[in-house]
């Protein structure tokens, strides 16, 4: 994955776009603005994906479907793009600008793939999955403060996310199990190898330890045996 990645990288770097999270963001936030006074939703039909309009040439549903509040509470939004652009920029930090363009464009890939299978429209809900389960990964003890208050390592948040997305894979209607597929999906991808090579490596390590110890229970038994 590592040397895949970094091929691309020598190849397209170039074109990767620096502070992405910044103008997600961005496009959230105006598009709330309209959102807000439009009572009759007409922002908010425009930009959703819905497959069926794409098909009938309405291709700009291919992007802007991500430009969509996750909320339409004034409260909330505001504390919701600024976690999105915490976790955005962090992970861009750590990756560089190419790979957090492809690691978010795979997850609007997926999206739209799901939208399509199912036929049903997409916003950038479970995409948002995506970012958090990759954030929760590499920074497991960040703490953030519940209602200001309590605070909470975003590990035990990331383990809350992937049962949500585990009870919605094995229970939620077919839809939305393809949809919760794509942020799982999409952190494999990035993650699952290093995943396997940590795991294959605590194992030796583990088999490691066992036999050391077996070895020197031989050895005492030997001495023992000799006395």
């Amino acid at each position: 994955m590592k040397n895949w990645l970094n091929r691309l990288e020598r190849k397209y770097g170039r074109y990767a776009i620096k502070n992405l999270m910044f103008y997600l963001v961005l496009a959230n936030a105006v598009v709330y603005v309209f959102t807000y006074f439009d009572g009759r939703m007409h922002v908010y039909n425009s930009l959703i994906l819905v497959p069926q309009l794409v098909l009938r040439g309405q291709i700009w549903r291919l992007l802007t479907f991500v430009a969509i509040p996750p909320s339409d509470s004034l409260i909330f939004i505001f504390f919701a793009l600024y976690f999105y652009y915490l976790i955005g920029s962090n992970l861009e930090r750590e990756w560089g600008s190419f790979k957090f363009n492809l690691f978010y464009f795979c997850g609007m890939l997926g999206t739209i793939l799901a939208s399509f299978i199912t036929g049903r429209p997409a916003t950038a809900y479970y995409l948002n999955f995506s970012l958090f389960l990759a954030f929760a990964h590499l920074y497991p003890d960040f703490e953030l403060l519940i209602y200001f208050i309590l605070p909470i390592k975003i590990k035990y948040l990331g383990y809350l996310a992937w049962l949500y997305l585990g009870l919605v894979i094995l229970f939620g209607a077919f839809a939305a199990k393809i949809f919760a597929l794509v942020p799982v999906l999409t952190f494999l991808l990035f993650f699952g190898n290093d995943i396997f090579i940590n795991l294959k490596l605590k194992r030796q390590v583990q088999q490691n330890r066992k036999r050391f110890f077996s070895e020197v229970r031989k050895a005492h038994q030997r001495r023992d045996g000799n006395h």
